[in-house]
């Protein structure tokens, strides 16, 4: 075994993982890293087809990223935002806001500009403080309330305790009930596997083909009236716009999002978008005029159906894949409710060591710049159709029971067999084993339950895409399909 990975096997504790299967065999030990390839100790090379755990935008090792950093690190790597201004930050906050406030998208005329950039260190820590910015602003609006939070059935947001009160996998959040304030939740539109979508099961994506009468829309509806006939409406509503990731990677119908957004607008409940895995272009290109993506790129979920959050929390992408970095937008009329004398002690008492960290809103502005760049936009629409392309092939097998692509986000669930959907016991541990599989193949990926995930870094070549797509066929071939 590798020193490293002896020492690994001495020493770390791992995420999600169970260290008794862990330390059964010798892991693959990431050496380094270029483009969609990474290298291990041993000199294998392996794609990225995960992008390093849903981060990585333009590939490791990206020289303008590298140079970036590089600059920064010159001048300072860290000062304390507690008191202290510095300039990587205020400009990287001037380029969100602009990129979060895309000209002629949102639909609702109504709809509050996002103004404020709060920075925090990862998803999580986004996200909590999206929740207690939200609780406090209904806290002052109905003293003696204890404000509430909307989210979707399998929910995840992150491990902080505030984030994992709205999730709602119990594989991950059960055993931490006890220390866990009270959210309500409501059904996700899961159109494979939904109640209310009476079609028998085809060879697509059940979006496509579903019969319903957005019955979860109506229920989302029920909710927020009942809390609000309470007099106690919610203090926002918490999705994943178009695909929520961890749930297993559960893509939306086109309109959920909307016709939801405007229940909330009607109620005057918050909209809190977790966009730490859907942001950055990773939902794909929408075009903003004359059928021309080099027009205008979104690179948000909520605008590509013409929705503005009040709250809107990004990470993973924001440095490019690089650095933990994270950020909470709002709107004016959330900041204003903390402003006051300081003896009315209304500020927001929130805060991260690296607030504002100068290396990562360095890495940051330099991945803005090439995500919106005429180069990157080009291989982004070329790659969504390359990987919709190559899994369409996929269909062919009987264990493939839906394939769910929205945009550079692609998850392939697999089920005993397709036209009972009947799913494998988590036990079975059939996700892992593919990508086990996958991996003795050279491609990297990490799958959600049964859910085999393809989400390439942005400058993967179309060859490689091919490879990734090859690795997942033969890799159920190996494991579901051998006699």
């Amino acid at each position: 075994m590798h020193r490293t990975a002896q020492l690994d096997h001495d020493h770390l504790w791992h995420p999600f993982t169970q260290m008794r299967d862990w330390l059964k065999t010798e892991p693959i030990v990431i050496a380094e890293g270029k483009g969609a390839v990474l290298r291990d100790v041993h000199g294998r090379d392996y794609l990225d087809a995960n992008a390093s755990i849903w981060t990585n935008l333009h590939g490791h090792n990206h020289p303008k990223i590298n140079a970036a950093i590089r600059r920064q690190l010159g001048r300072i790597s860290h000062s304390s935002a507690l008191g202290f201004a510095n300039e990587p930050a205020s400009l990287l906050a001037e380029q969100l806001i602009r990129h979060a406030n895309p000209e002629g998208i949102v639909r609702d005329a109504k709809a509050r500009p996002l103004e404020r950039v709060f920075y925090s260190d990862d998803g999580s820590t986004a996200m909590e403080v999206a929740l207690k910015m939200a609780f406090e602003v209904a806290r002052r609006k109905r003293p003696g309330s204890r404000p509430r939070f909307l989210s979707l059935g399998g929910a995840y947001h992150g491990d902080t305790v505030g984030a994992v009160s709205l999730g709602h996998v119990d594989l991950f959040h059960k055993a931490y009930q006890p220390l866990l304030f009270k959210t309500e939740s409501v059904m996700a539109p899961a159109c494979y596997r939904c109640p209310h979508n009476k079609a028998r099961a085809e060879r697509a994506d059940a979006r496509d083909y579903r019969k319903c009468q957005w019955e979860c829309v109506d229920r989302v509806e029920k909710k927020l009236v009942v809390r609000k006939q309470k007099g106690d409406p919610h203090a926002g509503m918490v999705v994943e716009p178009l695909v929520q990731g961890a749930a297993g990677i559960v893509a939306h119908p086109e309109g959920w999002l909307r016709r939801v957004a405007g229940l909330l607008k009607q109620i005057d409940v918050p909209l809190i978008a977790d966009e730490v895995m859907t942001g950055f272009g990773r939902t794909g290109i929408r075009d903003l005029g004359n059928g021309d993506p080099n027009a205008g790129p979104v690179l948000f979920a909520s605008h590509q159906e013409g929705v503005q959050p009040e709250y809107l929390a990004v990470a993973k992408g924001l440095t490019g894949g690089y650095l933990p970095m994270a950020a909470t937008l709002t709107t004016g009329r959330v900041f204003e409710a903390f402003l006051g004398e300081y003896g009315e002690f209304k500020s927001f008492f929130h805060g991260h060591s690296f607030t504002g960290n100068q290396l990562g809103s360095a890495a940051a502005l330099s991945s803005l710049e090439i995500l919106t760049g005429s180069a990157s936009i080009r291989r982004r629409v070329r790659l969504q159709k390359v990987l919709e392309s190559e899994l369409a092939a996929l269909w062919k097998l009987p264990q493939v029971g839906d394939l769910r692509q929205v945009g550079l986000i692609a998850g392939i669930e697999l089920v005993r067999d397709w036209r009972t959907r009947e799913a494998f016991p988590l036990t079975d541990r059939v996700g892992i084993r593919v990508c086990e599989a996958m991996a003795r193949r050279g491609v990297l990926t990490r799958p959600v339950g049964n859910v085999i995930v393809l989400m390439p870094p942005y400058c993967t070549t179309d060859e490689q895409v091919a490879k990734m797509v090859g690795a997942v066929r033969e890799g159920i071939g190996e494991v579901l399909l051998k006699n």
